[in-house]
């Protein structure tokens, strides 16, 4: 597996993609898969069935991971 210097908790600027330019926290580093998960970066709409704690069901934005090298560590 390989080594990286973002850990969790980190604050990472996306340099490429559609939210290129978001600053934002790392939630999850995937190591097996070379990926990040960043909070509100790469959203996409999930559909839910209903369940007893939303009975309406619906939609709702989850993150979806990025390739850790469209992302750059910030300092500070």
């Amino acid at each position: 597996m390989a080594k990286f210097n973002i850990k969790k908790g980190d604050n990472v600027k996306v340099i490429a993609g559609d939210d290129k330019g978001k600053t934002a926290e790392v939630l999850q580093v995937l190591r097996k898969e070379e990926k990040v998960l960043v909070k509100g970066v790469n959203l996409v709409k999930k559909a839910v069935k209903p369940t007893e704690e939303n009975p309406k069901g619906g939609h709702e934005f989850v993150e979806r991971p990025i390739h850790i090298s469209n992302v750059k560590k910030v300092e500070g």
